[in-house]
């Protein structure tokens, strides 16, 4: 049976103007979520995983193309529209310190979303009181630490804010954008197990954006590697780790380390220069760092094809490299 598909993005475009000219940050874009599910995207930093993000979330209003939440276009939604949706949109930041306001404590923190929304009025206070208590016991704060303010706090404490705003409206999507990278290894994997448990308790959505391709295999359906704005692979984690096809991808998993010393790894290092993002020439972006590039991979753009069954590749010499 079928799964619904709650988020839709169709050929999404978002440049930034600059001296030089367009910055192209996310460049022709497709994907789509089943509810429930998680959509992993990995890349280098640079390549646009977080303007995507935000784009999907409209923080950044795109160039061009179409989001569809739950079959309805977001970008051509007015204001009040879109206040409305984001109480079924949310976002994880990825620095939990710099993304809470240092002048106000977990509860106000926490509360902020649902006096914004007009979900609880704010001289409520027993109603505001009792959501906080609720969400900290969600996320695993203790109650202690209701009064506290973002210094007095951890790392791991700070996220678990963060990811109590967030859910305190109940939306159905949430964009995390890289939310364990700036965490120590230890709590990296309680705030990743946390996810996965609300996630399984609470029906929930995720675009999970990482650089980190070993977060991505443990909480991923689905995987999206971008490269300079642009999708190179799109397909079923398992897929992408049994047998990885475009260039760029065999580099990025080449560069996760093996947890045993008798195992040698062939580390591929990528030579040549970085493509440029503003007004990119046409072809692969990847060709100038490529050992399978030829003429072929310039002058046209090289959309994403279908090479089996749903793994999708950007590269005109998929077949000659992987046969």
């Amino acid at each position: 049976m079928s799964k619904e598909k709650l988020l839709e993005v169709k050929h999404l475009k978002k440049y930034f103007a600059t001296n030089a000219g367009q910055l192209h940050a996310v460049d022709d874009v497709s994907f789509d979520i089943n509810a429930g599910e998680t959509l992993g995207v990995v890349g280098e930093s640079g390549c646009g995983k977080s303007t995507l993000g935000r784009a999907v979330l409209r923080l950044n209003d795109p160039t061009a193309g179409e989001v569809l939440f739950q079959g309805e276009n977001i970008l051509k939604y007015n204001n009040r529209q879109m206040k409305e949706l984001k109480k079924h949109m949310q976002l994880i930041f990825q620095d939990p310190f710099s993304s809470l306001n240092p002048r106000m404590t977990v509860s106000q923190s926490i509360a902020l979303p649902l006096i914004i929304q007009g979900i609880i009025k704010k001289n409520d206070k027993n109603a505001l009181n009792k959501k906080v208590e609720e969400m900290m016991d969600l996320v695993g704060l203790a109650s202690r630490f209701v009064n506290s303010y973002p210094h007095e706090l951890d790392g791991g404490r700070r996220q678990r804010i963060g990811i109590a705003r967030a859910l305190s409206l109940n939306p159905q999507f949430i964009v995390c954008d890289e939310p364990v990278s700036a965490l120590d290894v230890s709590i990296q994997a309680q705030i990743l197990n946390l996810m996965q448990d609300l996630q399984k308790e609470m029906g929930l959505t995720y675009l999970f954006i990482t650089h980190d391709l070993s977060v991505v295999k443990h909480l991923a359906n689905k995987i999206m590697v971008m490269y300079l704005g642009t999708m190179v692979e799109y397909c079923d984690v398992q897929q992408l780790f049994e047998k990885p096809l475009h260039p760029y991808t065999k580099a990025l998993l080449s560069a996760i380390p093996v947890p045993d010393p008798d195992v040698q790894m062939e580390r591929i290092i990528l030579k040549g220069e970085l493509s440029s993002p503003i007004e990119p020439e046409a072809g692969c972006r990847f060709a100038k760092r490529c050992i399978y590039a030829t003429e072929s991979c310039t002058g046209e753009d090289i959309p994403l094809t279908e090479y089996e069954h749903e793994h999708f590749v950007a590269c005109v010499r998929i077949h000659e490299i992987n046969d």
